[in-house]
């Protein structure tokens, strides 16, 4: 197989499951580390003319992470996509599952592993309410129907505009502050918060900076997201 992945998350999940497969991804794509690829530009402007050039066998891809007008490029040009659609945890191990069916290889470890590891999640004694910011200039926070929600969501934190009409709503910051959420979550993508910049826009809020990867991603990493996650968010409470 010849596969070219436009989703970070899962381009981790066929290098760690069909090794040597992968021939191209986006410059997005930073694990593992060592992918050594050609890089086919971003997730929401790929060159096309690229992926075809790789002549792969199939091209993953995400509703919510790649553009129609692309896909249809690639569809056009003859190749096959397969496309993913994630919105919560258990939508992402069947889509995870489907991935690296489609890649020829058996059902990887790692995949049993994440799965063990949402089956046994870490016990909060209440539930928390939270602001999940992932963008500043403008603000704009987790909204409704979002894997990233429904993450959260499985370890007890409910975040304050899941029943928000958009997705990933844009929030004046004096609206957020006036929430008051028990904390504000600031995760490092795609937006790179740092204790330099986040905390500081929540004056007298707990703030919990997490890994976008163990926030957003669906693969590997999910399996030791629950323990990570919610060590962040302890440490932010206590």
């Amino acid at each position: 197989m010849r596969v070219v992945s436009l989703v970070p998350s899962l381009t981790e999940a066929i290098a760690r499951s069909a090794p040597g497969a992968l021939v191209g991804a986006t410059d997005w794509c930073s694990h593992p580390a060592d992918l050594d690829v050609t890089r086919i530009g971003g997730t929401k402007n790929p060159k096309v003319d690229r992926i075809v050039a790789l002549a792969p066998d199939l091209v993953i891809a995400n509703e919510e992470e790649n553009r129609e007008p692309d896909l249809d490029a690639l569809r056009a040009a003859g190749l096959e996509v397969l496309l993913t659609e994630v919105r919560d945890v258990p939508q992402a191990f069947g889509e995870l599952a489907r991935v690296v069916e489609a890649c020829g290889v058996v059902r990887p470890r790692w995949l049993d592993e994440a799965e063990e590891a949402w089956s046994a999640l870490p016990v909060r004694e209440h539930r928390v309410t939270a602001v999940v910011p992932i963008w500043r200039r403008p603000w704009m926070v987790l909204g409704r129907d979002t894997f990233a929600g429904d993450v959260l969501s499985r370890l007890g934190v409910d975040h304050v505009h899941a029943g928000h009409a958009d997705r990933y709503p844009r929030i004046p910051l004096e609206e957020l502050r006036a929430a008051a959420p028990d904390v504000v979550v600031l995760p490092d993508e795609p937006y790179r918060f740092t204790p330099d910049d986040g905390p500081e826009a929540f004056p007298g809020l707990p703030c919990a900076l997490v890994s976008g990867r163990h926030l957003t991603w669906y693969g590997p990493s999910l399996a030791e997201a629950p323990r990570a996650l919610d060590e962040a968010l302890r440490a932010a409470l206590r």
